[in-house]
């Protein structure tokens, strides 16, 4: 979700001699690349928000460095590459707070700042820029970190909002969710009992979100709430979140895991709506759309069974990209054509 081609706002001359020369699609559209990018923003306030509640000021700062970082990269690169300026489009402001969401609250500021630059130059103005990349940013960025520094990305500390508890209670919550995720735990061997008192309060906890994890990923609730305003305003489709969430689900029960704790418990429900959903690096068409949300929930899957990370879904989305130009090619979208009514010669 990081990206769009949507409406170029070049000023055009009405004199009949004159032409406008741009890439494709040649659609005239009053939905600007700023708005969709604002609509994002929006729909990424709660999260947002519960994050910085649930962990406090390292998550606040996390979300500020990295928002900061990438639009100075992007400034700055634009810049010494004698670029025009973006204009504000907040597409870089996207990249920044999608990359300090999927991040766990601990990371040290400098390595934020070097993902989300990372990011930035390296999975967007490299390609390009705006509506080039062909791998979705803040994924590539985590997966840079992730790679480089694996200790400081996979440590979990305790959310602070339990610190505030009595000291007993704290003590208990600390205990249950500290130095790992829900799937972390899993991974290790251990059971999610200490995260509530039988499986309807696991569920119940993992469903609002009181648990370590990334700082936007832990609460199912508040994704759900930014997937309806996305799809109310027409800004996302439905398709390849489904077709993840589905997969994650359908797979996990075959391989013999709890398929509601594996679509609840870790970065599937982030992922699908706000990662697996780019307008770049995700198809265009609708049955594109469904089979890259099937195989990356199908490799989220197979990566926590097999692989030695407890979680997939940063690569599961990032290996789809790389399907993504086969499935367009496959699924060609013919632009203005309509299919002729049944019986019709």
């Amino acid at each position: 979700m990081a990206e769009t081609t949507a409406a170029k706002e070049t000023p055009v001359s009405k004199t009949p001699d004159s032409f406008f020369l741009g890439s494709s699609p040649h659609i005239a559209s009053t939905l600007s690349a700023r708005r969709l990018m604002a609509y994002v923003l929006i729909s990424l306030a709660p999260v947002s928000v519960f994050g910085i509640v649930l962990y406090g000021l390292p998550a606040l700062l996390t979300i500020l460095v990295s928002v900061a970082a990438a639009e100075l990269a992007e400034a700055l690169f634009r810049k010494i590459t004698r670029q025009e300026p973006r204009n504000g489009d907040l597409s870089a402001a996207v990249t920044g707070l999608l990359l300090a969401l999927i991040l766990p609250p601990g990371v040290p500021l400098w390595m934020t700042a070097l993902g989300a630059v990372f990011a930035i130059i390296a999975a967007k103005e490299f390609f390009g820029g705006l509506g080039a990349n062909v791998f979705n940013p803040a994924l590539i960025g985590r997966a840079f970190l992730l790679m480089s520094f694996p200790v400081a990305i996979t440590t979990w500390p305790a959310p602070s909002l339990f610190r505030a508890l009595d000291a007993q209670s704290a003590a208990t919550l600390a205990d249950a969710v500290s130095g790992a995720t829900p799937m972390g735990l899993l991974k290790s061997g251990a059971g999610l009992e200490s995260l509530g008192a039988g499986y309807g309060g696991i569920i119940k906890t993992l469903f609002f979100g009181f648990h370590s994890g990334c700082i936007g990923e832990s609460s199912i609730l508040l994704i759900l709430a930014g997937f309806i305003f996305l799809l109310v305003t027409g800004t996302i489709d439905w398709r390849a979140p489904a077709a993840m969430t589905a997969s994650v689900f359908v797979f996990s029960f075959i391989l013999g895991r709890d398929p509601l704790i594996a679509v609840l418990g870790g970065g599937v429900a982030f992922g699908a709506v706000f990662m697996a959903t780019d307008y770049v690096s995700a198809p265009i068409t609708a049955k594109g759309k469904l089979i890259f949300g099937f195989g990356a929930g199908l490799i989220t899957v197979l990566i926590r069974q097999w692989g030695n990370y407890p979680e997939g879904v940063t690569y599961g989305i990032l290996i789809m990209n790389a399907v993504t130009p086969f499935l367009n090619r496959l699924f060609q979208k013919k632009y203005g054509y309509v299919k002729p009514a049944k019986g019709a010669k």
